[in-house]
């Protein structure tokens, strides 16, 4: 079945411009969803998704369920049909409401990468068995703005109010918990996986595995430039906190080579539960 645009299938291969183009209704929405003030969120209520993560959940009433996930082109191929499925394990769509995907991020990069996910993000929901109805496109050129020559994002960050459904823009001082354990798996190469439960209401961490990153203590002594530049896919874009946070995951790594034993004593997953405050807290200590 087809992906759609307001009940009408959408013609692929085309750029996200030529996308919008043809249907002027995403084009003014991606358009609003530009001109946002951006929002502080959390950390009460947040459920922050990392890199090569989804999290699936849905309002009390259970009326509607929503996926956030951040695709990085990894294995787009798999990591599709995982998000549908996790959607579909949770809601029965139908019986009532649609399969509904909001597309948010990249811009016009030089190397082509954004526009590239894009192409196998939409190409790959195309091929799905079920109707899937794009709402919101802003991505690559229309996500991009240009600083004395340099292309940037417009929008960096996003956040979905799961009651009303709200997208908007957003920026997050918090991104636990456990930040830097998360990231530290996908440096090393980790899937897209789930990492919220949604029937016990926990966010469940690991128990995760990685090889020992390669010249940790190479990549330790260099400065701030040589890290965004060769760790960075894009590093005339990237926020002002990337930096300190690669540095911080690298560090976690060298104290971490291996992490089974050391971080998921008795091979066990790291729980946590939001408490009376809306904060994460920790309700397993690992092994007990």
């Amino acid at each position: 079945m087809p992906l759609l645009v307001e009940g009408r299938r959408v013609r692929l291969p085309q750029s996200a411009g030529d996308l919008v183009r043809a249907h002027p209704l995403l084009e003014e929405r991606a358009r609003l969803l530009r001109g946002q003030s951006v929002q502080q969120v959390g950390p009460q209520g947040l459920l922050y998704v990392q890199q090569r993560e989804l999290a699936v959940t849905s309002p009390k009433d259970g009326n509607g369920a929503t996926c956030l996930t951040h695709c990085d082109g990894t294995d787009t191929k798999a990591e599709v049909p995982l998000i549908m499925n996790s959607i579909k394990s949770f809601s029965d769509h139908t019986q009532c409401g649609r399969l509904e995907v909001h597309l948010v991020g990249g811009f016009s990069d030089d190397r082509q990468l954004s526009q590239k996910l894009t192409h196998q993000l939409l190409s790959e929901f195309d091929r799905q068995e079920d109707d899937i109805h794009l709402v919101t496109l802003c991505v690559t050129e229309l996500n991009d703005r240009e600083e004395n020559e340099n292309h940037l994002p417009v929008i960096y960050g996003i956040a979905v109010n799961i009651k009303t459904s709200e997208i908007y823009r957003a920026s997050f001082q918090d991104r636990g918990p456990e930040e830097e354990l998360r990231a530290a798996r996908a440096l090393t190469g980790g899937p897209m996986i789930s990492i919220y439960d949604a029937k016990t209401e926990q966010l469940r961490i690991g128990p995760y595995s990685w090889m020992p990153f390669p010249h940790v203590d190479f990549w330790l002594q260099q400065d701030d430039k040589q890290i965004l530049e060769n760790l960075s896919t894009s590093p005339l874009a990237e926020p002002p906190h990337f930096v300190k946070h690669i540095r911080s995951t690298l560090m976690f790594l060298k104290k971490y080579p291996s992490p089974a034993n050391m971080l998921f004593p008795g091979n066990k997953a790291l729980l946590y539960k939001k408490n009376e405050d809306g904060l994460w807290e920790k309700i397993s200590s690992p092994g007990s």
